[in-house]
């Protein structure tokens, strides 16, 4: 049998309903899943209009493909991983040497839903290492059909311009 990330717990107010309200937490950066108070984020179950929580039902759309997610270890990179694994994708998650705790939890979670996930350490603000990045997932799961450009923090600039590479 197929294990999935946990439920998310009943009684809460429904995301639906007046009056809710997102529950705020403050990490220092990069953040950690595990780290995240209650309620933990859940993967594999999306939220229902009655407030309650169903699992994904997966259809096989993405059936032998192959994807790099960058940040893939948490959040919203983990919840891409393992949705693609249940709709038949492969992946190679990516994320900085101090997220390896989250990235297992992530590759278990992919590996519970019938798929490979390669897990790769990499800093991504040397461009060298995004190359790095494309050779190696081409070498471990025979290429690339899938491009999740996930990783990032939010850096207040006052004009593009002052972006680097």
């Amino acid at each position: 049998m197929v294990q999935y990330a946990e439920k998310p717990a009943s009684g809460a107010k429904s995301q639906f309903q007046p009056g809710h309200k997102i529950p705020i937490q403050h990490l220092d950066k990069p953040g950690l899943q595990l780290d995240m108070e209650d309620p933990k984020p859940v993967s594999s179950y999306i939220p229902t209009e009655d407030g309650g929580y169903q699992l994904y039902k997966a259809a096989g759309k993405l059936q032998g493909k192959r994807a790099i997610v960058t940040g893939g270890d948490s959040g919203i990179g983990r919840a891409i991983a393992v949705l693609y694994a249940m709709e038949g994708a492969s992946s190679m998650i990516v994320y900085l040497p101090s997220e390896e705790k989250d990235a297992q939890d992530t590759k278990k979670e992919v590996e519970a839903a019938g798929q490979k996930c390669h897990c790769l350490a990499m800093d991504l603000r040397n461009k060298d290492n995004c190359r790095k990045v494309v050779d190696t997932a081409v070498q471990c799961m025979g290429g690339i059909d899938i491009l999740v450009n996930n990783a990032a923090f939010q850096h207040m600039l006052s004009d593009i311009g002052e972006l680097d590479e």
